[in-house]
């Protein structure tokens, strides 16, 4: 009891070279006065006291999204990009809100890394005293919602290795074959220390680029790094590493890799600006998404092709280069052969990014008509009086489903802002609760009415469920609810912590059967052709896309049942329960 309080009373945050001291929020107060109560009243109470702890905790930790990456080198070794690093993390905390990290560094040959990361929103993490000690014109960023391995700090990135040089790395995806990586690494003496996959992509990058440095060098490794040296390394770790993945990684005294796996299945751009200190310099930037690069007031050069590598390195004016600190290759594939993600799009992108040459808002407006369309062929004698989106990410795509269908579109639910995405939260109950406590209704707006309900997606159908009881509760007279996303199956391995198989609604159930758990009138998904042709009418030169949630196709061609049997140990509610609770 006394180590739980201590958990919540001190603030889980990692860092070098700092002290900080507590700070207690009202929440955590609140936390230590159950504790004190039940330590004083009743010793009975202590089990359901701590099972109430741990289920705050985890709804609290366990906040949804995809990871965030963020890159920056700054031509002028002058300046610091510590603001600019933590500005991108804000436009990114979308992807993820379950820690956040920095890690900066000089280009003038000093040797040091100053990094700082801890668990919860970028806001919470990072403190003037905290920015004040991150000193250095390049640097690395990452946002994070656990996927592989657990939600510690000590998963948090960026995460740090210092042989065969200074490395940082910040990772957005899921490596499929972590396990045979893990024991590759090993092999090679190197320690593996979370249950991350990224700390083992570091580890195998780190071995490559040491062999490729021995090779070359003979073990002199006090040579310059050449980018021949690095390119050779990241081809290898690309071809021994399967799954999807976009990666950021600062080297000590040369600059910024960004790659991306061969079928770009995770998204990452990259842009540029004049530098506003040094004369003709030029900046560089790495990010997930391109709206961080639009906040940040870099140019968008394009995606990072899948399977490409690029190397931004600093300027020396009095040496300038042809490349301008900037190199590119291919080293996977010929960069044309893609399999973009389709959730990205569905859901977790903000709607003004663009990624793979596709606005994601655009995409959406494309989703909503097709839906309606499908609408008027499935129902085409059903009255509908309103459509109502629910909140956020489903609006655009119901504002065009509403504009196509000719109805009228209004707000019937309002979002607290300041609670967690629901369908990963730990343990039903909890899911439950926190639906009422995430939306309330418009009462007005469902009156006597037959309601359309409009959402991106439908996963556990925990939200879903409740929103149909809410939207009865304030006086619909029917209710309709449709998807802007197919029926999800199958889980996903590719870096989206969906859950197991067996936990889906959508899992061995046709939409008659859906509807009846729902206790709505009837579901509609979108189909899966039309979801696709909704992004592919932004570019056609996607051919295909990753998919797997729907279809149970998985592109990288190693997954089998055995490994679908893990998966399901380690993402059930009980296995994450007892992995929470473990000591």
């Amino acid at each position: 009891l006394i180590s739980l309080t201590h958990e919540f009373l001190q603030k889980p945050v990692e860092t070098e070279r700092l002290a900080l001291g507590n700070r207690f929020s009202n929440y955590q107060v609140f936390v230590a006065s159950i504790v004190f109560i039940t330590a004083v009243c009743r010793v009975s109470l202590l089990p359901s006291t701590l099972f109430v702890l741990a289920s705050i905790r985890n709804f609290v930790y366990s906040l949804f999204s995809m990871c965030g990456i963020l890159g920056l080198l700054l031509a002028d070794k002058e300046t610091h990009c510590r603001q600019q690093l933590f500005d991108g993390l804000t436009v990114l905390q979308h992807r993820g809100q379950d820690a956040a990290g920095i890690v900066t560094a000089q280009t003038d040959g000093i040797t040091k890394f100053y990094k700082h990361k801890g668990k919860g929103l970028a806001k919470d993490v990072f403190s003037l005293e905290t920015m004040s000690k991150l000193v250095g014109n390049f640097g690395i960023a990452h946002c994070r919602y656990p996927t592989a391995g657990t939600s510690g700090t000590s998963e948090a990135q960026p995460m740090y290795i210092n042989y065969p040089c200074g490395l940082a790395l910040s990772h957005n995806g899921n490596l499929t074959n972590n396990k045979e990586l893990k024991s590759w690494v090993r092999r090679q003496h190197r320690h593996i220390n979370t249950e991350s996959d990224s700390e083992v992509l570091l580890n195998v990058f780190a071995e490559c680029l040491r062999q490729e440095l021995a090779k070359r060098f003979s073990d002199d490794f006090s040579k310059p790094m050449d980018p021949d040296s690095i390119f050779s390394a990241v081809q290898r770790t690309m071809t021994m590493c399967k799954g999807g993945y976009s990666v950021v990684i600062l080297i000590h005294d040369v600059g910024i890799v960004g790659f991306r796996d061969p079928w770009g299945i995770r998204p990452v751009v990259f842009g540029s600006r004049a530098s506003s200190t040094l004369k003709d310099g030029i900046d560089y930037c790495i990010a997930s998404e391109s709206t961080a690069l639009d906040t940040l007031g870099f140019k968008m050069e394009r995606d990072i092709k899948p399977g490409e590598c690029i190397l931004t390195m600093p300027m020396d004016p009095e040496n300038p280069r042809a490349n301008l600190g900037f190199v590119s290759r291919q080293l996977v594939g010929d960069g044309q052969t893609m399999a973009p993600c389709l959730f990205e799009y569905v859901y977790f992108a903000r709607p003004d990014s663009t990624m793979n040459n596709v606005s994601v808002y655009q995409s959406r407006i494309n989703m909503g008509i097709k839906l309606a369309h499908k609408i008027r062929r499935c129902y085409p004698d059903e009255e509908i009086d309103v459509v109502i989106p629910i909140p956020d990410t489903s609006r655009t795509s119901a504002l065009a489903c509403a504009n196509t269908l000719g109805l009228p579109y209004f707000e019937g639910f309002i979002k607290n802002r300041y609670i967690g995405r629901t369908f990963i939260m730990p343990g039903q109950a909890v899911r439950k609760k926190s639906v009422k406590l995430k939306l309330n209704t418009i009462k007005s707006e469902f009156e006597g009415k037959k309601v359309l309900l409009v959402d991106d997606s439908i996963v556990r159908g925990t939200t879903s469920t409740e929103l149909v009881q809410m939207a009865y509760d304030a006086g619909a007279k029917k209710v309709f609810f449709v998807s802007a996303a197919p029926m999800i199956q199958f889980p996903n391995v590719y870096g989206i912590d969906l859950p197991s198989q067996k936990e889906l609604i959508a899992y061995n159930r046709n939409e008659s059967e859906i509807a009846n758990i729902l206790k709505c009138e009837w579901v509609l998904f979108q189909d899966l052709n039309d979801l696709e042709q909704a992004v592919r009418e932004c570019n056609p030169d996607i051919e295909k896309f990753e998919g797997c949630t729907f279809t149970g196709d998985y592109v990288t061609n190693d997954i089998d049942s055995e490994y679908f049997k893990q998966l399901h140990q380690e993402r059930n509610d009980a296995a994450k329960e007892k992995k929470e609770n473990a000591p």
